[in-house]
């Protein structure tokens, strides 16, 4: 099975190298970047083009542009979306891919479990995506045939998440004002149970490094909430927290 993957980032490289070694026959392209261990393609139309899965891990705001530059090419081949964005977008994908689209939902980091990482999918094309990855030893579960269902049942579990690594970050901050940091963060990891530990330890460091791009999952998280009509008081908060973060990361 050929599978091309566009956006070798993080989680890009982590599905291209878990993939290859399990041998399906991978393609990367990235605008910035090449593999030395995967075979590269110089643009997005030419990793898909004769591909029989396509899994896009550009950020959400290039999605569209890779979908509308590989559609052409895309013929039978599957379109996965694996970008944290918002249901509203993954529908936009659609109308752009068709059939073959698939929502595609990663549902933790992927530096912990490579490709072992828990996926959900929904869409036209989630039933074929599914057949096509559970043959790699890919958790993955099948939501629905709307595009967008898997992408928000992440955003409603983003709300939790990143509210709880917002609250850690507040905690920790004036704590460490005070010079009581290491007090603070053995109470949490505590109150967490016997991995807490390791639990803010990830909530803490995983946040300061990927702050700009969780503040857009956060902002996605917002919009999410607000189409159902519910409060997005914690999630506001939370945008707080990655503005700062991601603002004091730049500096």
């Amino acid at each position: 099975m050929r599978i091309a993957v566009i956006g070798l980032g993080e989680a890009g490289a982590t599905y291209a190298r878990g993939l290859q070694e399990r041998g399906a026959d991978v393609v990367g392209f990235d605008v910035r970047l090449e593999l030395h261990d995967v075979r590269s393609a110089s643009s997005a139309a030419e990793a898909a083009s004769g591909a029989d899965v396509v899994l896009s891990l550009v950020r959400a705001d290039a999605a569209l542009g890779v979908a509308g530059e590989v559609a052409p090419v895309l013929g039978d081949a599957v379109f996965a979306d694996l970008n944290t964005g918002s249901a509203a977008l993954k529908l936009e994908l659609e109308g752009v891919i068709g059939d073959s689209f698939a929502d595609v939902a990663v549902m933790a980091p992927v530096a912990r479990a490579g490709v072992h990482t828990r996926l959900l999918t929904s869409g036209p094309g989630a039933t074929r995506f599914e057949e096509a990855v559970s043959g790699f030893d890919v958790p993955i579960e099948l939501v629905s045939s709307t595009s967008g269902d898997a992408a928000g049942l992440k955003l409603l579990r983003s709300v939790f998440v990143k509210g709880l690594a917002a609250v850690a970050f507040e905690a920790y901050v004036a704590a460490d004002q005070r010079g009581v940091g290491d007090w603070i963060l053995a109470e949490m990891a505590g109150e967490l149970g016997p991995d807490g530990a390791e639990l803010i330890e990830h909530l803490l460091a995983g946040t300061r490094r990927h702050a700009e791009r969780r503040l857009h999952e956060m902002q996605a998280a917002r919009e999410h909430l607000a189409s159902v009509g519910t409060p997005t008081w914690m999630t506001e908060a939370s945008a707080h927290w990655l503005e700062r973060i991601a603002a004091d990361s730049e500096a």
